[in-house]
């Protein structure tokens, strides 16, 4: 028996999917060795073919390590804002709108108070700690709420990462450390060095982890009844959502700090154009979200040289534009 026509379109589009991640990747590549050789200390190829021992030593201690964290560190970021878009069934939230981000922050300035000489894998996990609780704060507000509004549902989470960032502030005011609150809340990348990025490999173990459950998100999106249905267990499902995006949120916050609206565009741009399987978005909202904080951090790094533009500060001013123009836009459509 032959192919039905449907089971032909899926085969010849995979070929075709196949050679646009190729494409992606490689135009990821190529802004990754942009990134590599941008910067006030000139490293060129031919300095490094001459082998000239002081651009070598910049290239491995500074440059390869921070391409590498801006990579990892937008990856993780945007796969994260993608699974909790399908935890709560709302295409305007992540980390950074529902208090996730504002609760890991708080959690480095107790561990900082508490004990000033820290290691970071401990403010990492006292983090973890205060995200999880942050996320999960604002999953059982979202669980009381009389109906699920589409704009209601970030209103609220901005609302609630408000109080806590307030809260924050507070302390970090009367401890006289909000110039070290401010290092965490912006996302900068030029204190990346050798020594001090490898904490963000934790964050694609988490990413593939979030691949490889994938279809159980992807389930669990449709509802509890559909997942139960299905002979799955949804509250599992949704305990093992919440440690992804929480860990991954705490570790990005501790090394390099907050890189705000990542986790809301990409995932909304992926959405539109490959629609909600998430097994099939993971790639390309990795994709998406590296090559877009690397264009930020390259802009950053350009924009105002020799000066440097924290790649948050970048990410804020696009992220916020292209934010608004979603809210907008979901408007005129329930408008109609």
């Amino acid at each position: 028996m032959g192919e039905t026509p449907a089971v032909a379109g899926r085969r010849s589009r995979i070929p075709a999917e196949s050679r646009w991640l190729a494409l992606g990747t490689v135009l990821v590549l190529v802004l990754a060795v942009v990134s590599l050789f941008v910067g006030v200390s000139e490293v060129s190829l031919p300095q490094l073919l001459a082998g000239e021992n002081e651009a070598w030593d910049l290239f491995w201690i500074s440059r390869v390590p921070r391409t590498l964290a801006v990579i990892l560190a937008g990856t993780a970021v945007a796969v994260a804002g993608l699974i909790l878009q399908l935890m709560v069934r709302n295409r305007f939230v992540e980390p950074s709108t529902v208090g996730t981000v504002e609760s890991a922050t708080l959690g480095i300035l107790v561990v900082t108070v508490a004990i000033p000489a820290a290691p970071l894998i401990m403010k990492m996990g006292v983090a973890s700690i205060f995200a999880l609780g942050g996320t999960a704060l604002f999953l059982a507000v979202l669980g009381r709420l009389p109906a699920r509004n589409t704009l209601l549902v970030p209103i609220v989470g901005i609302m609630l990462g408000g109080v806590i960032g307030s809260v924050t502030t507070f302390f970090a005011y009367k401890y006289d450390l909000l110039q070290t609150l401010s290092n965490w809340m912006i996302g900068d990348f030029s204190g990346v060095l050798r020594g001090r990025y490898e904490l963000l490999w934790i964050v694609a173990v988490l990413t593939l982890a979030g691949y490889l459950a994938a279809d159980r998100f992807t389930v669990a999106g449709l509802g509890a009844d559909f997942t139960t249905n299905l002979g799955m267990n949804h509250k599992a499902i949704m305990r093992l959502g919440l440690v992804l995006v929480s860990l991954i949120s705490a570790v990005v916050v501790t090394v390099v700090g907050a890189v705000p609206f990542l986790g809301l565009i990409v995932p909304n741009i992926v959405s539109l154009l490959f629609g909600d399987n998430l097994r099939r978005a993971v790639p390309w909202t990795a994709l998406f979200g590296a090559g877009f904080v690397l264009i930020c951090d390259i802009i950053g790094r350009t924009i105002h040289f020799p000066y440097e533009v924290p790649v948050g500060m970048v990410m804020s001013v696009l992220g916020a534009t292209i934010f608004l123009a979603l809210l907008l836009k979901t408007r005129k459509r329930n408008a109609k």
